[in-house]
């Protein structure tokens, strides 16, 4: 039944918008050389339905880190080569609405934008502005101790319980962009007010990737900012 939901969406002459959640496999492996084959479902690879769908959608939403950019499955070593859909179907009209978790009201507010005025504006790596036009910095709580060098450096510090700044702690809401502190997740809360730094799940390469440094970079000399 799912099959033929597929189909019968894919041919609908008013067309279609997909969206696609997880991280790709493109390895190729197995005695025939079958690349995808790490993921399949009904007989067929991922690899093969993202393209045939993605190829024949009116646009596509990414949703969460692991379809847009690869997320953990792209991890090293990436035993599987996953990729993010931009990745698998370079040139389509991907929009990606990143996060680990993804917060479900970026998804929605991109569908609804979808539907009453088309994709929406995006940034240089395919995100709506609208909700991640700012950094997770800009918004914060915490940044008026930020601006007055007041640094946890530890969790179970005092400092911490009076709502310092976590920058010290591993925070990357500088270089991160999302709108979690102005939306929250279920509208109620978000991991820097709850007392956990932001870890940059948003961004491109996130769990390992050179842009972020490695956890030395988290204890760099703060004077830049």
């Amino acid at each position: 039944m799912a099959e033929k939901c597929l189909e019968e969406t894919m041919h609908d002459p008013r067309g279609y918008v997909a969206v696609i959640e997880g991280g790709i496999p493109t390895a190729v492996t197995g005695t025939a050389g079958e690349a995808g084959a790490h993921g399949k479902v009904s007989g067929h690879t991922m690899l093969d339905t993202t393209v045939k769908v993605v190829k024949g959608a009116q646009a596509t939403i990414a949703y969460g880190t692991c379809a847009t950019y690869g997320g953990v499955q792209a991890a090293a070593p990436n035993p599987t080569k996953a990729k993010g859909v931009t990745d698998v179907v370079p040139g389509a009209p991907v929009v990606n609405v990143p996060g680990c978790p993804p917060n479900p009201f970026n998804l929605v507010g991109t569908i609804v934008h979808y539907l009453t005025k088309g994709i929406p504006e995006l940034d240089d790596i395919g995100r709506p502005w609208a909700f991640f036009g700012e950094s997770v910095h800009e918004n914060c709580p915490r940044q008026d101790h930020f601006d007055y060098g007041e640094f946890a450096e530890s969790f179970g510090s005092e400092e911490a319980r009076k709502g310092w700044c976590l920058r010290k702690l591993g925070c990357r809401g500088p270089e991160t962009y999302n709108n979690c502190p102005t939306v929250k997740f279920n509208q109620i809360n978000w991991p820097v007010e709850a007392g956990h730094p932001c870890i940059g799940c948003s961004q491109p390469n996130f769990w390992d990737g050179e842009d972020w440094g490695g956890i030395s970079y988290m204890y760099a000399d703060l004077t830049e900012w």
